[in-house]
């Protein structure tokens, strides 16, 4: 039986230090594939948190009592109050903001709601119940095909402002719960039921209706 070669003119020193490098590289071996056996273990783990990803509930459809902030435009990120709006419009753009922990909702586009203030007598009744001071709110994405409504033009059938998607020309009117009025969408925008909150408008329900379009676009 063959052995490891042996030099006889080796002192017992140098035969003890040439055994514990022997032992060392083992253990140096051992411990790289264990690391390497841990690595692959956690190829399935959930990732951490890493900055700049979107927060908890930033997602997640407007809750009751969000406020609403601007969500574009010089005032972006400000809270939206009753004397910010103009009789007739225009609409301004915003995301539900939850109170609490300060969080936008703005990781959804389909969060983006249109908030208008029209005159109290041109609303239909229900649409009437679910508006503060004339001011209502309509998710801002179209039924059509999804694209953001974001005209407030003279209706193409008549006399009055109307929401529109100027991708394929549905026209909204808001005094009436957003009911298609021209263009292909199938159905009304969704709508979201308002509350004055110290001044600053507020979240008084859930969406009324499915809110995005009925088809990709």
């Amino acid at each position: 039986m063959s052995s490891a070669p042996f030099n006889a003119n080796s002192s017992p020193s140098e035969n003890i230090a040439e055994a514990e490098a022997d032992a060392g590289t083992e253990q140096t071996r051992r411990t790289l594939l264990l690391g390497a056996l841990a690595t692959t273990a956690c190829l399935g783990c959930s990732p951490p948190a890493r900055a700049g990803e979107d927060p908890p509930g930033s997602d997640e459809r407007p809750q009751k009592g969000d406020l609403l902030v601007f969500s574009e435009g010089d005032q972006e990120g400000k809270l939206i109050t009753a004397a910010d709006l103009h009789v007739g419009g225009p609409p301004v753009h915003a995301w539900p903001k939850d109170p609490q922990t300060s969080v936008v909702r703005s990781a959804s586009r389909l969060n983006e709601i249109l908030v208008i203030r029209l005159d109290p007598a041109e609303l239909d009744e229900k649409t009437r119940a679910r508006a503060v001071d004339g001011i209502i709110a309509y998710s801002a994405i179209c039924a059509h095909a999804g694209c953001p409504v974001t005209a407030w033009v003279k209706s193409d059938v008549g006399d009055k402002e109307v929401f529109k998607c100027m991708c394929h020309n549905s026209e909204y009117d808001p005094r009436a719960g957003a009911q298609v009025v021209f263009g292909p969408a199938p159905r009304r925008l969704a709508a979201l039921p308002l509350a004055l909150a110290d001044g600053s408008l507020s979240v008084a329900g859930n969406f009324i209706g499915k809110v995005g379009g009925a088809q990709p676009g």
